[in-house]
């Protein structure tokens, strides 16, 4: 699989392909505010063969394929300096009803990968979604952007760890950025200092 995980230039932003020796895309030059997460970084583009494997690991039953899709997120988090020591791991959760379904969240099981392999901390319920809005990946671009306006926010339990904690997301896919922009309110309201994210792949279409 690591002939297919090439080193692609990204923005450092939104972590869309840009040129090499490029820093931010046009987008996020563009961009009237500046974002909430600073540093995405994403493994792959979601293609060939990807695309593949992430619906095998999400819509399958097959949770394993975690241990083999968290490795190129691992090397690319490394590369790009995103799991200093105090960190703590995000994952996004899903809604109930998916989560009846599957049995399992996605990202919290590539999350579990990453804190096996580096020893950082992580929280499977830092966040809880409070609107059960439909699935992104059915929804055209226009209404993902709007799809998860306050759709989550941070547990009352976990308020007093996150408040000043550096935190980086973790999820499998990123497109447009609703479902981690979205989060990171979520965080920054409940006092998180610093929110970066680490995604498996991102797709083209933003």
């Amino acid at each position: 699989m690591q002939r297919f995980a090439s080193s692609t230039a990204r923005c450092p932003a939104c972590a869309c392909p840009v040129p090499s020796g490029w820093g931010l895309c046009g987008r996020c030059l563009a961009s009237a505010q500046p974002p909430l997460i600073a540093r995405c970084a994403a493994a792959v583009d979601y293609g060939y063969p990807w695309d593949a494997l992430i619906a095998r690991f999400k819509f399958r039953g097959e949770p394993g394929w975690a241990t083999v899709l968290a490795e190129p997120m691992l090397e690319q988090a490394m590369a790009r300096g995103l799991l200093p020591s105090g960190v703590l791991l995000v994952p996004i959760p899903v809604t109930s009803r998916r989560l009846a379904e599957r049995g399992y969240n996605q990202a919290w099981e590539l999350t579990k990968v990453l804190q096996r392999r580096t020893g950082r901390a992580a929280l499977a319920d830092a966040l809880v979604r409070v609107i059960d809005a439909p699935d992104q990946h059915r929804l055209p671009q226009a209404q993902r952007l709007n799809n998860l306006r306050g759709a989550f926010a941070a547990h009352p339990d976990h308020v007093p760890r996150l408040a000043g904690a550096r935190v980086v997301l973790v999820d499998d896919v990123r497109t447009t950025g609703a479902t981690l922009n979205s989060a990171a309110q979520a965080l920054q309201q409940a006092g998180v200092a610093d929110i970066a994210a680490l995604v498996l792949a991102r797709t083209p279409s933003d």
